[in-house]
């Protein structure tokens, strides 16, 4: 029987081979993958891709309401690096929609302007400072809605590796989506981040990593791409990555933000059998096993 304690976890339509790149994979619809968020107790979702959930935030709010779930928030991808591009009216559009659905969180990642996530460009001064500067005006334009911007360091967009997880920390007031996945292939140690800077993190997304797997993406032996479809990302407790060390350094901070499971998956086709639930399932089990440990 499933452990329904009711720790603020959340879920995400990626643990379902839900994504925005084109030709990703097979796309499941919110009805299953929703219903099975509620299965394995979970108590929010982020919203998706755009398209997954409906647009307009009543029709949003009444599919949410069908299955019991609140809404967290959504990972939104915005261009920042560009000069002559203000995302700041994308955002306030975008915000409308949060605030229907009293979402909380909005996940930002500093995309490259390339389709995908398997190559990036070189930032110069000019594009970090525009970059570092739309992260800080966007944190405050969400601030003013009663919504908490987080910047999502996340491998292929232009905040992936240490030193540039750094240089935001350093460069501007935004609040961090600690991705544990995303930072240990980009060569940041989460658990490690979260000692230092517990203060300026208020989103996580909880997932595992093959270790060895991931070396393959480092090394460029193997894209961004191949290295999930070939299972570099694990069900949490069952990979590399120290769930223990960060929820006690979050702990004792005092973290009350959501803690949202991903496995970022890619089908090939409608599952057969469970399909992706059963990884999200034994996520979810060892996650409130971490969370009991430290009450």
């Amino acid at each position: 029987m499933t452990d329904t304690t009711p720790f603020r976890i959340a879920g995400a339509p990626i643990s379902w081979g839900v994504c925005e790149v084109p030709g990703w994979g097979y796309q499941l619809g919110p009805d299953k993958v929703l219903a099975e968020m509620r299965e394995v107790g979970l108590l929010a979702t982020e919203l998706g891709p755009e398209g997954f959930l409906p647009a307009e935030p009543d029709a949003m709010a009444a599919v949410l309401a069908q299955h019991g779930l609140q809404a967290v928030g959504g990972f939104t991808p915005l261009l920042l690096h560009v000069p002559s591009h203000d995302p700041v009216p994308e955002v306030e559009r975008i915000l409308e929609g949060y605030v229907a659905a009293n979402a909380s969180t909005l996940v930002l990642s500093a995309i490259s302007g390339q389709e995908g996530y398997d190559s990036r460009p070189e930032l110069d001064e000019k594009g970090w400072q525009t970059l570092l500067d739309n992260l800080s005006r966007i944190s405050h334009v969400a601030g003013q809605q009663g919504i908490r911007a987080v910047l999502h360091p996340h491998v292929g967009t232009m905040i992936e590796n240490t030193a540039e997880v750094q240089r935001v920390l350093d460069g501007s007031s935004i609040a961090l989506c600690l991705d544990t996945g995303h930072l240990l292939i980009g060569g940041t140690d989460p658990a490690e981040l979260t000692r230092q800077a517990p203060e300026r993190i208020a989103h996580v997304h909880f997932k595992d990593v093959d270790a060895a797997k991931a070396k393959h993406v480092q090394d460029g032996r193997w894209t961004y791409t191949e290295g999930v479809a070939r299972g570099m990302y694990r069900p949490l407790g069952t990979g590399d990555v120290d769930v223990a060390a960060i929820v006690a350094h979050l702990s004792k901070r005092g973290y009350d933000g959501w803690y949202t499971l991903e496995q970022d998956t890619i089908l090939t086709e409608e599952p057969a059998g469970e399909g992706p639930v059963t990884d999200v399932r034994t996520s979810a089990d060892n996650l409130r096993a971490v969370l009991r440990s430290t009450e």
